[in-house]
């Protein structure tokens, strides 16, 4: 969906353009964190009851969506990573499901990285924050490549993930008992595994990701099957709603990371709405926008009330330089769901965009409300600087910047723009101190910290 940083200009909103990778891979795969907001709503529907039967409180986990087409999938106490890989090869809810039981039976097992801690890797998902972002494109961008470095040990510690047999064992029988006191069938847990059951006579190289990390074996599968098969929940179907989200949540995937088979794979004369979705948005892709809005304008007449779809005309829009008439699309998207902050991103874009003095200062309210339900929005912090520096406010402009490469890792960078906010900002006000707070945080010289101490900002200069 969306390259990593739209920098003040338009590159971040790019749609989901992503490096090809291998699908199986011997070759170390391209990865990108990004953000969905339809699709991470789906997948935590997915995990919160199996989450709640194991006794993790929902809302105190982070879902990442990974743009990758390798297979895999993650949980730690605080965070969920589901590659697109996964995502597309899951047949329907169930099979997902089945996944996210038996790696949260991993922790109820109380395993962990075979080689160095989740937590160790700093998770938070401090890039690609923009809305309709479905996946991330790096597009040649040194901003995209900074903050891509910026995350290499998030995905150096998912590649040392591995599990022996034993436990892979356990995680099952767990993920099954956590299905099954959800009141959810374990069928999908054992289909899953039996789907990829060929894997097992593979060379390691040839694997997924997923099953040389989590090895599979024939008596796995069948000591699984047994155990699901007398639970029961073992017949309970996946709901009409369950299904429709699903479909609908692949056929997005679709349209933004394989546009060209997206269109022969979802038929033109297909009237559901997936097929129809899938279509629109690889129009968008396909850089064929006037055929993907004709497409959108039909659903919306359908479907008026859902933000999604405004939000990917509003998207289109803007991206192919109809900025004024994205304005429209972009603010109906967030009174429809007011609570998504990708979506206030998105508009608090289009309004500095404009260049209205009384535009450009709405966008500024919609980008802090944003960053009051997340703090660690890279693109929202680029795109406030660019705000505040057309506003002429060039302390809160560098503040913003200094925000921006905190969030995105450049600590150095960080540092030097808080200091140059110091600099602008009035003493003592909440601004200038949180200027002061990353100075401190951002590995400051003895020359910062000398500074510091000579005005009383710290007690010594001592490191």
């Amino acid at each position: 969906m969306i390259s990593p940083f739209r920098s003040a200009s338009r590159l971040a909103l790019a749609a989901l353009a992503v490096a090809s990778v291998a699908f199986a891979a011997p070759a170390a795969s391209a990865q990108t964190l990004i953000r969905d907001t339809e699709i991470e709503e789906t997948l935590a529907k997915y995990s919160e009851p199996i989450l709640s039967a194991a006794g993790i409180n929902p809302d105190n986990v982070e879902i990442l969506l990974i743009g990758s087409k390798e297979l895999n999938a993650f949980a730690g106490p605080r965070v969920m990573g589901f590659n697109t890989g996964l995502i597309l090869q899951a047949k329907d809810p169930n099979e997902l499901q089945g996944v996210i039981a038996h790696e949260v039976g991993h922790l109820a097992a109380g395993h962990s990285a075979r080689r160095g801690e989740m937590s160790s890797a700093g998770m938070k998902p401090f890039l690609l924050t923009m809305g309709l972002g479905v996946l991330a494109a790096i597009a040649g961008s040194p901003e995209a490549a900074a903050g891509l470095a910026g995350s290499a040990s998030y995905f150096g510690t998912l590649g040392a993930l591995g599990y022996s047999r034993e436990q892979e064992g356990r995680a099952d029988q767990a993920g099954a008992m956590l299905l099954d006191k959800a009141g959810l069938s374990g069928r999908g847990l054992a289909e899953f595994f039996d789907n990829f059951r060929y894997q097992e006579v593979f060379d390691e190289a040839r694997r997924f990701a997923y099953f040389r990390s989590h090895p599979i074996s024939s008596d796995r599968i069948e000591s699984l099957r047994r155990k699901v098969q007398v639970q029961p929940n073992y017949d309970k179907k996946d709901s009409p709603e369950l299904l429709a989200e699903h479909a609908i949540m692949k056929a997005k995937l679709d349209g933004f990371l394989n546009p060209q088979i997206a269109i022969t794979k979802y038929d033109e004369k297909a009237t559901d709405y997936p097929s129809r979705y899938a279509r629109a948005i690889a129009y968008y892709q396909l850089k064929e926008p006037d055929r993907a809005i004709r497409l959108i304008d039909d659903l919306i007449e359908e479907q008026p009330e859902n933000p999604y779809l405004w939000e990917l005309k509003g998207q289109i829009l803007f991206e192919f330089g109809r900025t004024a008439e994205a304005e429209e699309p972009q603010r109906r998207s967030v009174q429809l769901k007011p609570e998504a902050p990708l979506l206030r991103v998105n508009l608090g874009q289009t309004l500095i965009a404009l260049n209205s003095k009384a535009k450009i200062e709405e966008g500024v309210g919609e980008l802090k409300r944003a960053l009051t339900q997340e703090e660690d929005n890279a693109v929202a912090w680029r795109l406030l600087a660019e705000a505040h520096d057309k506003l002429g406010e060039d302390g809160l402009a560098r503040l913003a910047t200094a925000e921006y490469n905190f969030y995105i890792g450049d600590k150095r960078q960080a540092r030097v723009f808080a200091m140059r906010a110091r600099e602008m900002l009035n003493r003592g006000t909440p601004e200038w101190r949180r200027a002061t707070d990353i100075v401190l945080v951002a590995e400051p010289t003895r020359d910062d910290l000398r500074d510091l101490a000579r005005e009383g900002s710290v007690n010594s200069t001592r490191r």
